[in-house]
């Protein structure tokens, strides 16, 4: 096993914003009372000025990235680009195997990527809280810590599904001072609504970010923080991906696939967008997506105008959904377990740019399994839906003979996830369907309105 970590110089000065290189126009935001599409008044009382303008700015290519927050990355970033050579003969297979770790971060994840500069815009924009939805322990904890790092406080509502599975989650927010909540709770109307209507159910990420946005709204000092979906959490993700490239090239190597795992798409986004512009100009790359076959938005959703949360707090957003009102089936990752995808994404998988692939959770984990004993690294449930992606691509190299370089991203560590593991050795852990009835009636509710022109 080789890796190959750059000095912290080589950490990015700036995010890469795809959208002025994008060979289409990605579909607007709109406000779904007018129609019309959405100006920074609709998002500025949840989120801060910065982040609106990167949430709508077209533009600008290259975003600085703040000293502060680059001071706070360097802790860590950049992270290591790994040849897994273990992984590679296991499976047998011709292809090189190049993984990029995130799980080196403070609180283990990709997570702290865009919590770092949403904690930091917040306090810019002297707000004294920073509130968000989780469906999985490592958003929460990355909230946690940045926010304190920054000097504000945070609270978290975090789906009762998740905690059920990875009790450590809760309380892990909680030691880097997070207020933490389970939703639904009794602390917002949405949240009593879902309870009234399921006083068991295990809640989702789309119904934890409602509860969070709908306590932004209605509180001056407070902005809402997200982990996923918008084009700005994208944005901040790209330093994966730029370091990823920088390396390959130092390998002097490039990457004939690339993959990761999606559930609302950050983690992939920030990954494949910086190699998208090698596409581009021509390179065969391809990129494939990989999600819970029990909660698929892309290979069983509808690509159309849906709210991110289940209560339509935010303005609508063109992607890949199932519904907002759709509460995905319990599984073992959290963070897999959203209704709806990036619209970034989503655009460029309806413009046949990247491809998707759904995977059940016990094949996911049997992967990470087989990666753990062949490379000493266990990975959080939501990184194994990409490695049994990984394991698929690796199968075909060695069916066909063909010497592939594939290049994937392995997004967390999974040391929340001791439960997950026990069970799965087991045997406990079966594959999860999703709830067709579920999504159908979602989707006969998708919002309907007339676009202005």
């Amino acid at each position: 096993m080789g890796s190959v970590v750059t000095s912290p110089s080589a950490v990015p000065q700036a995010w890469y914003n795809i959208v002025p290189d994008l060979p289409f126009k990605l579909p607007k935001p709109v406000n779904s009372k007018t129609g019309f599409p959405v100006g920074r008044h609709d998002l500025l009382g949840m989120i801060s000025m910065e982040l609106v303008e990167q949430e709508l700015g077209t533009s600008e290519r290259d975003v600085r990235i703040p000293r502060e927050v680059r001071d706070f990355y360097q802790a860590w970033r950049p992270t290591a680009l790994v040849r897994a050579r273990g992984f590679e003969a296991a499976l047998k297979t011709p292809a090189r195997l190049y993984y990029k770790y995130e799980g080196t971060s403070p609180t283990g994840s990709h997570e702290a990527n865009t919590a770092i500069p949403q904690a930091y815009y917040a306090r810019r924009a002297r707000a004294k809280r920073l509130v968000t939805g989780s469906g999985e322990g490592e958003w929460a904890a990355a909230v946690a810590a940045a926010a304190s790092h920054f000097g504000i406080r945070a609270k978290v509502y975090l789906t009762r599904g998740s905690v059920a599975r990875r009790p450590g989650v809760k309380t892990a927010a909680e030691v880097l001072g997070a207020e933490v909540v389970l939703s639904p709770s009794n602390a917002t109307r949405v949240g009593r609504q879902a309870l009234a209507n399921s006083p068991d159910g295990p809640g989702s990420v789309g119904l934890a970010i409602a509860e969070a946005m709908e306590e932004a709204i209605t509180d001056k000092d407070t902005k809402c923080a997200t982990g996923t979906l918008l084009n700005h959490v994208v944005l901040h993700q790209t330093v994966i991906g730029l370091e990823a490239r920088r390396q390959m090239e130092r390998l002097r190597a490039q990457p004939d696939v690339v993959i990761g795992a999606v559930g609302g798409g950050s983690n992939f986004g920030g990954l494949v967008v910086p190699f998208l512009p090698l596409r581009f100009a021509g390179q065969p790359i391809r990129f494939v997506a990989a999600e819970a076959a029990a909660c698929p938005s892309l290979t069983r959703g509808t690509y159309a105008y849906d709210y991110v949360d289940s209560s339509g707090l935010f303005p609508l957003v063109k992607m890949y959904t199932l519904g907002h009102e759709y509460t995905p089936p319990t599984i073992e990752a959290g963070g897999m377990r959203y209704h709806g995808m990036s619209p970034l994404i989503s655009a460029l998988y309806a413009n046949g740019l990247i491809e998707a692939t759904s995977i059940g959770q016990r094949a996911a984990l049997d992967s990470a399994l087989l990666f753990a004993r062949t490379e000493s690294l266990l990975v959080s449930p939501e990184a194994a839906y990409c490695l049994s992606a990984v394991v698929d691509e690796a199968k075909r190299c060695r069916e066909t003979g063909q010497t592939k370089t594939i290049l994937f991203g392995l997004s967390a560590h999974g040391h929340f996830s001791m439960h997950t593991y026990e069970a799965h050795l087991s045997a406990l852990v079966p594959d999860v369907p999703p709830d067709e009835a579920g999504i159908q009636r979602s989707l006969e509710h998708l919002p309907r309105f007339e676009q202005a022109r």
